[in-house]
């Protein structure tokens, strides 16, 4: 039987799902995509320069990002009588090739925040749903036809848009422009790594329950987030840096704002369907061009945006192209956000 086709774990029965109310699943999706645009906007900021002329390394943002995100995920799953599954799996190897992509994608992604434009970086990482439908037809034999491929195609050249002003021999010939480059490519990274976790995810969510999927997640990037401290100790760049008041407090930030994040995505999947909320998650580009004038001073390049809005559209059309097909991903969209992530 198709992964789609599945029916979800027994806690998870359709019927237990409010009944559908379309503004209320908007609303729930507009908000996740503010908390993620906050929790990215912390992370540039606590991962670049402070006044403190101390940046703070990237394992040590994964860490915060995913222990303080445990506070608000699990008070949200004990509110709606879900915290005694949070922990309940029949798959741990599955939790744990999600868990090692996803702290991959993370580790990428974050990079690629602290070291690109915030509206650049949160262009790329839309990139994800593109490469999923490519990995869904390679790895789990998804049908995927004409209509479908030819939007794939469409973003796959938005992609190579956006990383245009930073991968071009002109770009790379500036001053600077190394640092970019790498940007770039992490945040690609951190995309494809996304997309591989988005299918990783499909898998679990025929068996596992989203508390479980998300518990499992964060659990596994927090180790592995500590892990890279305790590098540390071979390589001074991985080290602890004790932060300062203000370092600590986006630290924090960025922990109950991915968490509440995933607490608004998984509501704004109970109470809509998955193609009438999705296409909202591209307003997250709207925020984070928000974010990044207002507190760095970033303005993206032209062909930035001109990708941006090729990558959007095409990632619509595949969504809605997924609806008319009935290609359920509601479960899958609500357990695998990591917002890189």
């Amino acid at each position: 039987m198709p992964v789609s086709e599945k029916a979800p774990p027994a806690d998870e029965d359709p019927s237990s799902i409010p009944p559908s109310r379309p503004l209320i699943g908007i609303l729930f999706k507009l908000a996740s995509a503010f908390a993620f645009s906050c929790m990215g906007a912390s992370v540039k900021f606590v991962g670049t320069l402070m006044p403190t002329g101390t940046s703070l390394p990237v394992g040590q943002v994964v860490f915060c990002r995913s222990f303080f995100a445990l506070i608000p995920v699990f008070v949200w799953m004990a509110a709606v009588g879900k915290l005694a599954t949070a922990f309940s799996t029949t798959n741990r190897m599955g939790h744990i090739k999600r868990g090692l992509i996803g702290s991959m994608g993370m580790f990428f992604g974050f990079a690629g925040l602290t070291t690109l434009p915030l509206p650049d970086a949160t262009a790329i990482s839309f990139a994800a749903p593109l490469f999923s439908v490519v990995l869904a037809a390679l790895l789990l034999g998804e049908v995927v036809r004409l209509y479908r491929w030819t939007a794939v195609l469409i973003g796959f050249c938005g992609v190579i848009v956006m990383l245009w002003p930073h991968l071009s021999a002109d770009a790379l010939s500036a001053s600077g422009s190394e640092v970019q480059a790498r940007g770039a490519v992490f945040a690609l990274g951190g995309a494809i790594c996304a997309a591989f976790a988005m299918i990783e995810v499909r898998r679990l969510t025929s068996t596992e329950t989203t508390a479980a999927i998300v518990t499992y997640f964060s659990l596994m990037t927090t180790t592995f987030g500590m892990l890279s401290v305790l590098a540390g100790a071979f390589d001074p760049r991985w080290a602890w840096v004790t932060p300062d008041l203000k370092q600590a407090f986006f630290l924090v930030l960025t922990g109950i704002m991915g968490g509440f994040g995933q607490i608004f995505l998984t509501e704004s999947y109970r109470r809509a369907p998955a193609s009438v909320v999705a296409p909202f998650d591209y307003t997250g580009m709207i925020f984070a061009l928000g974010w990044g004038y207002v507190l760095f001073g970033d303005l993206p390049d032209t062909l930035v945006v001109i990708g941006a809005v090729i990558v959007s559209a095409a990632g619509i059309y595949v969504i809605l192209r997924e609806r008319q097909l009935g290609i359920d991903r509601a479960k899958q969209a609500a357990a695998s956000a990591q917002r890189s992530i």
